[in-house]
């Protein structure tokens, strides 16, 4: 049975998306079957897969708010064959006001995923950097939250309100919803100020942060503009070579045999 894993945090620009689309591809890589859900309407997770949001038909959107079949959505990987995509559309900013009225409005995304859990090892969702109706929806569904944090002086700030969030939905929608680990990103060794926020963090968080750190690497800034992961832009880049440390850590943590 696979395990869905949420990455979230509602402050944007710290490689939210970047980590989902790269731990997605780097699970893929190693051979586990990986799908990746982009929950936000930005849809910058399906364009960094190589598909245009524009010429999206069918999307989550419509799984959520219309019922649309999901296996009717999915979309393979032109590159990995182990990683597929269920698409974003700018349609799902309207999702949430959609949804206001209906019943159990919190556990559409759950009601969508769950006959997929068979069928693939690990799905990953690229929440939306905000805690609305669609981020709480990822929770719901969700077995645990990956939170990528930036290592930068405001890191912890507004980690609080995310973490109550969580305990929020822990108490409420989702008691089995654990912390998968936080993800310290953009880190930059030249700076003193990224190993301080690395040792602010772990003195905090402790066991909760990844041992991988992500640092700031030109070729996974570069990769979405090609529309591939930054492991079939660079394979030997800094940046691809961290997100498969992390897959490798993630899948060892849940004692998923890995592939050879």
């Amino acid at each position: 049975m696979g395990k869905i894993i949420a990455v979230a945090n509602q402050k944007g620009g710290v490689g939210k998306t970047t980590t989902a689309i790269n731990l997605a591809a780097s699970l893929a890589a190693l051979e586990y079957k990986t799908l990746l859900v982009d929950a936000d309407p930005q849809a910058n997770a399906t364009s960094g897969l190589g598909f245009d949001p524009a010429s999206i038909t069918a999307s989550i959107y419509e799984c959520m708010v219309e019922e649309a079949k999901v296996e009717d959505i999915i979309l393979v990987s032109p590159n990995l064959e182990f990683l597929h995509l269920i698409p974003s559309h700018i349609d799902l900013v309207g999702a949430e006001v959609e949804m206001i009225n209906l019943p159990d409005r919190e556990e559409k995304m759950r009601e969508v995923l769950a006959p997929l859990r068979n069928t693939y090892d690990f799905i990953i969702i690229d929440c939306s950097p905000s805690l609305g109706l669609i981020t709480v929806n990822s929770l719901t569904a969700a077995d645990s939250v990956a939170i990528p944090v930036q290592c930068e002086y405001f890191a912890l700030e507004g980690l609080g309100k995310l973490l109550n969030t969580i305990k929020i939905i822990q108490s409420r929608l989702n008691t089995e919803l654990a912390i998968e680990g936080i993800l310290l990103t953009m880190y930059d060794v030249r700076l003193r100020l990224s190993n301080q926020v690395v040792e602010e963090v772990k003195t905090h968080f402790q066991q909760m942060v990844f041992d991988t750190i992500i640092p700031r690497n030109v070729k996974l800034s570069e990769s979405p503009s090609f529309g591939i992961p930054a492991i079939l832009h660079d394979a030997e880049s800094k940046g691809a070579l961290s997100y498969l440390n992390l897959a490798r850590e993630i899948a060892e943590k849940n004692s998923v045999a890995l592939a050879k």
